[in-house]
Formats: structure tokens, sequence, C-alpha cells
């Protein structure tokens, strides 16, 4: 199996590299991780809302452009369904059984995911109501994804 995570804008916090390091290495006993860093575009301060959309739409033109069709594509979205750690575990395998053996989470830039994106993905996860730092959701998808597969491979970890 293989997992891909396009993310938008590059962390620079090293505990945040860390942490997705550490994950990434413990996910490798049971797939490859390839993770996909897309240059954000800059945001003046008072922007406009049409020129913010106008970010996330080129934004949005970059992930579609590095989105594998034959991937099972999965963007984390704050009007996506909210699951727990066992029905992520759960979806997975039902992913890895009946769709495909690639799966590719996609995180949008600080303004979030366009609306082309949204409409082309396979599926729309919701992590929580909250809103949390890009930079922060990716560690917090790295860390489910290999409790998902702790869950699936029915290991200690999970509780």
């Amino acid at each position: 199996m293989k997992i891909t995570i396009i993310s938008v804008g590059k962390l620079k916090e090293k505990y945040l590299l860390d942490g997705i390091a550490e994950y990434v290495k413990r996910l490798g006993k049971y797939a490859k991780v390839e993770e996909i860093v897309l240059p954000d575009e800059a945001i003046k301060d008072k922007a406009s809302d049409s020129i913010m959309e106008e970010i996330k739409n080129k934004e949005g033109k970059k992930i579609i452009d590095t989105l594998d069709e034959k991937t099972y594509s999965i963007a984390l979205d704050l009007k996506g369904e909210m699951l727990s750690s066992e029905d992520l575990a759960r979806k997975i395998l039902e992913i890895q059984t009946y769709h495909a053996s690639n799966i590719t989470f996609i995180i949008g830039g600080s303004l979030g995911l366009s609306k082309e994106v949204i409409n082309k993905v396979n599926y729309r996860l919701c992590f929580s109501k909250m809103t949390f730092p890009h930079q922060l959701m990716k560690l917090i998808l790295i860390e489910q994804i290999y409790r998902a597969f702790k869950i699936n491979n029915n290991e200690t970890y999970h509780k």
C-alpha cells in the first residue's frame, strides 16, 4: 500500500518535522509513505474575499495537477465526515479491499481547499469542527494513519 500526503505550504517548525518523520518511519512497516509539499501563494494582509478565492484556486490547481487519477483521494475538509480512529481504520481497510491500493490525503493551505479540489476527491474527512493550523494537521493526520494501521493489524498502541 502507498500513502501519499499532499500539503500546501512548507513546514518550518522542527518539532513538527521531527514528529512527522517519526510517524513516517513507524508507518514504513505497513505502507510506503510519500509526502508532496506544494508551495503556498502569498497572502497580503487585508486581502479581499475575491483575492483569497483566487489564491485558493491557484493552490487548488497545483493540487489537482499533482493528484494521481488512480489513487483514492481524501481531502481534509471542515465539512467532511467525522470519524473515530476505529472508523478511519475501517475506512482505510475498505479502500484497500474495494477501491485502490494507493490513498492520497490532501491538506490545503491556510485558506483551505478550492471548490474544484473538493468536487474532485473521492471522500471528505473532518478531524474536528475546530480549526487547526494546517502545519499541525499534517502531524495529526499521519499519527492517525499510523494508529489506523495498528488497529487493522490488531497491534497494541491504540488504547
